[in-house]
């Protein structure tokens, strides 16, 4: 029973921070991610809540998301404090170009191949 709850809440914090992460991209990178990767999510996130739904109440359920989705955030706050006192803005901004335009391409490869 422990290791379905914990599954559970696995599941429920793995799908919402790939959703959460989509706030971080710029429009461009952005719309791809939401198109390919948070639509899945979105579907993950439904279907751990369904999971939680018929193995446990409502209560443990609930719960278990609002738990989950208060971890994630906190995670994203305490992370993006830690990056800001390790690099410098400059470092940051360099770095998520880089990952936004590899999102782009991997898409497009992807897409094409």
């Amino acid at each position: 029973m422990i290791l379905k709850y914990v599954s559970f809440l696995i599941g429920i914090i793995w799908s919402y921070s790939i959703i959460k992460t989509q706030s971080i991209f710029s429009k461009k990178a952005g719309l791809i991610f939401k198109i390919f990767i948070s639509k899945v999510s979105w579907l993950t996130l439904i279907a751990a809540c369904y999971f939680g739904y018929k193995n446990f109440s409502i209560q443990y359920t609930l719960i278990g998301i609002i738990a989950g989705i208060i971890i994630v955030h906190v995670g994203f706050h305490f992370s993006k404090k830690f990056l800001i006192s390790k690099f410098s803005e400059k470092n940051l901004q360099l770095t998520k170009s880089f990952f936004e335009y590899t999102l782009i391409a991997w898409v497009i490869y992807y897409i094409f191949y």
